[in-house]
Formats: structure tokens, sequence, C-alpha cells
């Protein structure tokens, strides 16, 4: 007799963005050539210097456990970082090292979630953000944004927002933001934070891409613009996208100090430390630089620049020239409601482009 699944596991949706990049596998193993634009990596391999810091640990057998937070030589050298680049003072002791980003923000939302919270993403958003949220019991709410006022959400639009829920208890914020490359700047994010304030919610601030801005944008943490704001925020951010080290599974949230020793505590019945070697990798690479992260910042630019232009040649096809991250969001709507194929959205439309053409795209709809 086979034992009943959980309503929690029945009610998580299978991720659309690794379903699309399975397909094109499954198809490049019976030989076909597929263009996979699917999978939010780089293309990269990580950095040399990191990779040798990664040798000498095994070298030195720092194989073992460790604390659950992080070793304190990892989180000295995160604090280091958020105060040199990012103007934030925070305490090692509130820093919790995870194995990704991802681990990251679930940690967070069950230190703080209780059911039927309530959490505020903007959408477009990465598909991964309302999963996490049903997880933990508490309910995604969505806010939308257009390609008219690139992807944002407005401070205004929040409060109205705050206003209606029962139970707010967060806000999640991505910038630079998958998968619209949405960048917020100082003013929009200090109005953000002052909304937040008002109704007393914490601020998720997903930071992930911050290395990876265009157009001589700059990053803002919304820690960073205000002391109060710092207090009702928790930073996200890791090395899987700007250093080229998405398999090595390291993030971090930083944030006030009951928060992050709760997440903490939650991590350390659930996956215990991040693996001893990569956190030594991660060492160096946050504290030293031979121009690796600039050099594929560069490139990723240069291809924005190239496939953006190109997709704007198509006829009826819109797309943002994004700020940041790596990601481009082409308006495809006109072929959704006129393609003689049956298609009816965007699901389709990727379904009948990687079969009929070999290539791999994720679905807005995801």
């Amino acid at each position: 007799m086979a034992i009943k699944i959980s309503n929690r596991a029945r009610a998580i949706k299978p991720s659309a963005t690794l379903s699309m990049a399975t397909k094109a596998r499954e198809m490049r193993g019976r030989g076909i050539d597929v263009i996979n634009f699917g999978v939010g990596e780089p293309d990269f391999n990580t950095p040399e210097y990191i990779k040798e810091s990664a040798k000498k640990a095994i070298d030195e057998n720092f194989t073992h456990y460790t604390a659950a937070a992080g070793i304190l030589e990892l989180r000295q050298t995160i604090a280091e970082k958020l105060e040199k680049d990012n103007n934030l003072k925070v305490d090692p002791q509130n820093i919790l090292v995870s194995p990704g980003a991802k681990a990251s923000i679930v940690n967070v939302l069950m230190a703080v979630c209780d059911p039927r919270d309530e959490v505020l993403i903007p959408s477009p958003f990465w598909v991964s953000y309302t999963a996490q949220v049903e997880m933990v019991d508490a309910r995604p709410i969505l806010l939308p944004t257009s390609e008219t006022n690139n992807f944002k959400i407005t401070a205004e639009q929040l409060d109205e927002a705050l206003k209606s829920l029962c139970n707010p208890k967060a806000l999640i914020l991505n910038s630079p933001g998958n998968p619209t490359g949405t960048v917020y700047n100082e003013s929009e994010l200090k109005e953000i934070g002052e909304v937040c304030l008002k109704h007393n919610i914490l601020i998720i601030s997903d930071e992930i891409y911050e290395k990876l801005i265009y157009d001589g944008e700059k990053h803002i943490s919304i820690a960073s613009l205000d002391e109060k704001i710092a207090e009702i925020t928790v930073v996200i951010n890791g090395v899987s996208k700007a250093y080229a080290m998405t398999g090595w599974r390291l993030g971090y949230a930083a944030g006030p100090a009951e928060i992050i020793k709760r997440a903490a505590r939650i991590q350390g019945h659930t996956t215990s430390c991040v693996n001893s070697i990569t956190q030594k990798a991660v060492v160096t690479a946050l504290s030293k630089d031979d121009g690796s992260v600039e050099k594929m910042r560069r490139e990723f630019e240069k291809r924005r620049n190239f496939l953006v232009n190109e997709l704007n040649q198509i006829n009826n096809i819109h797309c943002n020239m994004p700020k940041g991250a790596f990601y481009a969001m082409p308006n495809v709507s006109y072929y959704i409601r006129n393609n003689g194929k049956g298609i009816t959205n965007s699901i389709e439309l990727c379904e009948y482009l990687l079969e009929n053409y070999h290539i791999a795209v994720v679905p807005g709809a995801a």
C-alpha cells in the first residue's frame, strides 16, 4: 500500500527552468544539437586561483565538519566584503553561510514566517520564490510590474498592497533581478525601505547578481541607505553567479541578530554546514581578485548588447535592455495571439521552439 504524500509536497510544482533544461539534455543525449538558454548559470569555468585554494584545503585535510553557520574566517571575510563593496557594517556573528543563496532564503523564511503570513514578491520573479514561501506555509502575494516601468514596483504600489493584507511579513526584493535584469536606483530603494518600515515588514534583499551590472549602473544595497532600514533587512548573496561557482553551492544571509541566530539553528537540523572545502575556496574568492569577475562581466555585457539588439530586430517582438544579471525577457505576446499553431501561452511557445527549432528558453509563465 502506497504511503500518502503530504499536501505540502503535492502543492510544490517542479521548476519550469529545470524542466526545460532536462528536456534539452535529453535531446542532446539523442544526438540533437540544442542551443540551451534555459539554465541561469555562467558558461565560464571557476577561476584558477579559487580552484587552487580548494585543492590546498584538501591537501591540508580541511575536510571535516565546521560550525553550522560557517567558519569564522569566512564570515569575517564576508563582513569585510559587505563593508567594502556595500557600505554595510555587519558583525560576523550575524552572518549565516548556507549551501547556496536558495538555502539562505529558505532558512530566513522559516525563521520569520508563520502559517498564513504573507510575503510580497514583485512579478516577474525567479521561479523558486513562490515555492519557497509556500513550503513554509506562508502565502506569496504577487506585485505586478510592466515593461514600461522596467519591471519595477513603486513605493506607492507597495504601500497600497500592504494596506490590503492581513498578515504581511516580508518583501523579497531582487536587484539586479532575475529574469528581467531590473536594477533599482537609490531613491527607489529608499522609498521602498521607508514603506517597509512604516508597515514593519522584513526586507529579504536578494543581491546575488550585484557584480553583473551594466551601462555604468551602480548596485546599491537597500540596507546601506538607513540604519533603521538595515534593522529590518536580511541581505542574501553568494558566489555562484559572479564567480562562476554554481556547483560549489555557497550563499549567505546577513542581517538582524535574532533572525540569523534562528535561521542558523534551523540549518543545524537540516543541511548542517556548507562543505568545508568550498568555504576555504570562497575565502580566497572574496579576498583576492585576479580580474576574472570583471572579465566575465564585460563578456556578459557584450552578449547582452548583441542578443537584445537582435531580438528587437524581429517583427512584433520587444525586449527591454536589462541593466544587470544575464537574462533577457522579450515580449512575445504577439506570437502567442497570432501563430496559427494553436499556441496559447509561453510554456507552449517554449515547447514549440525546443521541439521544432532545438532552442531551449524559459517560459515567462514560469
